[in-house]
């Protein structure tokens, strides 16, 4: 069948006996032939979390005729959607261009299945980067007394767009707990994660300094606590003594592309779901 056929289902709700079973006997009453289907009970919430692909010739609304008494039934939260529509997400950032740069390619390349209308910065200096991907680019100089207005500008934007997710791409700023609450479950951030965790300008040299063993990188939701979010993808990779101050941020900066990408493509493919702190995530 056509990408216009195929579609993916999620499904959150309280867990009890026969949710598979009446959810599958929706999708075959919408004539669908069911490709890929997970689930997961958790014994710390009592939620129940579903993920399945169907394939049907049924329209959308044929197929929501099908599953609208079941998930009243359960009081579900659910989404139906196409599988290959592209996930329409916001990009901020501020002068490093390594995750931004990382976005752009794979989305062009057809490896991330997003899709960024506009890059949102505090500084221009990745203007030519956007430029080069044909992205537009907005920079606006962020401080105590500028960043309401910033603020204010990214939920025209998400308003603008319909923007379905908020990348933060080493936007080096942090968000006022109202655009973390106005953003909840739909804005991803990335960071260096190391042990311990080293804060400040200059974390490599830090890392390099104390001798660091292992570095890694975690990409999480944003809420008010500052990187205390539900945690999507995290990485890490080992080094040694050998590595200089500029070797080890270059290997810290390829992980954290590599981290951000997969927390976006997990995203994007309606992988993810919320369960209290913590994530549930089906690959």
């Amino acid at each position: 069948m056509s990408n216009e056929n195929h579609w993916v289902l999620t499904i959150a709700c309280d867990d009890r006996p026969g949710i598979v079973h009446a959810v599958s006997g929706a999708c075959v009453a919408a004539k669908g032939n069911i490709g890929e289907s997970k689930q997961f009970s958790s014994p710390e919430s009592g939620r129940f979390f579903m993920r399945l692909e169907l394939d049907t010739l049924a329209s959308r609304t044929e197929i929501e005729a099908a599953l609208a008494p079941v998930v009243e039934d359960l009081d579900a939260d659910w989404e139906l959607d196409l599988v290959q529509r592209p996930t329409r997400t916001l990009v901020l950032c501020s002068k490093a261009g390594h995750c931004v740069n990382d976005l752009l390619f794979r989305q062009r390349s057809g490896h991330l299945n997003i899709e960024i209308p506009t890059i949102l910065s505090n500084h221009p200096d990745l203007g030519d980067l956007a430029a080069f991907y044909g992205t537009d680019f907005e920079h606006h100089t962020v401080t105590p007394q500028t960043k309401p207005d910033f603020e204010a500008r990214v939920l025209e934007l998400v308003a603008e767009h319909d923007i379905e997710l908020v990348v933060l791409a080493r936007y080096m700023q942090i968000l006022s707990p109202g655009l973390c609450e106005a953003l909840a479950g739909r804005a991803i951030n990335i960071h260096h994660s190391f042990l311990p965790g080293f804060k400040g300008a200059n974390p490599y040299r830090q890392a390099h300094e104390r001798g660091v063993k292992l570095i890694g990188a975690t990409a999480h939701f944003v809420t008010t606590d500052l990187d205390e979010g539900p945690i999507i993808e995290q990485n890490v990779v080992r080094v040694d003594h050998s590595k200089s101050p500029a070797q080890l941020m270059a290997t810290g900066q390829d992980e954290e592309s590599r981290t951000l990408t997969e927390a976006v493509k997990l995203f994007a493919e309606k992988r993810v779901f919320l369960d209290g702190a913590r994530t549930v995530i089906f690959r």
